[in-house]
């Protein structure tokens, strides 16, 4: 194999992992964030950091892996998806499911460090994130599945730094879920007439016309729940400045999908990544605030 066609081959395996696409690994890193955040008071180790990051990045790669996997034989019937590495066949099922496979590997051996609670539920979130993708056969919401898939890191960043997992990171991952439900069905709604006619389910197709009701109700559940939380756990003026301003991105995202024309609820989707950002930026600082000028 030359140069020129290793290259060639590397570029074919970075889009079958969306590493040219990070929307996704950015909005399954930030609820992982929070629980990093909070699990460690505002001041986690470097390393502890490094392995979350880095897995959160092996581990969206590898279930991106795993979904063209799964959805080889409809990608090619969708114009959104018809280019993908294994949808042209530019790619074998053989090297796919290797490179899954290799990926997931790569994120078990970086949790090694953890403890043993932490390393135990790396399993279920490794089995959640390969099943997802076959969700979308049978069950009417696979978007609420794919919640638990993006919010499992939160419990494991608990578990990692607590050595058990508190209600906290259970709440967590509730409100996660609803999250995840309203940003994914507005990405849903840019393929419906596709998914429709090849017999893929999505909550925009389950939703039908109450779509919009359903995703703003979910981001008001979502923004309600963090509210609620930051109330128990009695967090400051700058967590609710971050929720403040994801209200108000989500009140825009509105304008975006109401009229359900496919590329401004692709681009609502898209802005999600600056509500997960927005309350990332109120945890820190309010954890930041929080800690005594000496540890600063």
């Amino acid at each position: 194999m030359t140069l020129a066609q290793l290259k060639d081959r590397l570029d074919l395996y970075e889009k079958l992992m969306r590493l040219d696409k990070p929307i996704g690994i950015l909005l399954l890193l930030w609820p992982t964030l929070w629980g990093v955040w909070l699990a460690n008071y505002g001041r986690p180790g470097l390393l502890l950091l490094w392995i979350f990051v880095f897995g959160t990045v092996l581990m969206r790669s590898a279930g991106c892996v795993v979904n063209d996997y799964a959805d080889r034989d409809f990608d090619p019937h969708v114009e959104r998806t018809k280019d993908r590495p294994l949808a042209a066949r530019k790619v074998s099922t053989k090297e796919a499911l290797l490179l899954a496979g290799g990926l997931t590997l790569c994120a078990l051996l970086l949790i090694l460090p953890l403890n043993r609670l932490a390393i135990l539920l790396s399993i279920p979130a490794a089995l959640l994130a390969a099943s997802y993708p076959f969700t979308k056969r049978f069950f009417p919401l696979p978007q609420a599945y794919l919640g638990i898939c993006f919010g499992f890191g939160i419990p494991m960043a608990f578990a990692a730094t607590w050595d058990q997992v508190p209600p906290l990171a259970w709440a967590l991952l509730g409100a996660n879920i609803f999250w995840t439900v309203a940003y994914d069905t507005a990405y849903a709604m840019v393929d419906r007439e596709h998914d429709l006619k090849i017999g893929i389910k999505t909550s925009a197709i389950t939703f039908g016309r109450f779509d919009v009701a359903a995703i703003m109700a979910c981001q008001m559940i979502f923004i309600a729940s963090m509210a609620a939380i930051g109330w128990w756990q009695q967090f400051g003026w700058a967590y609710y400045a971050g929720l403040g301003i994801s209200c108000g991105l989500i009140g825009h995202q509105y304008t975006q999908i109401r009229e359900r024309i496919a590329e401004k609820c692709f681009r609502a989707f898209l802005d999600n990544n600056y509500v997960g950002l927005a309350i990332f930026a109120g945890i820190a600082l309010d954890q930041f605030l929080r800690t005594p000028a000496w540890l600063r």
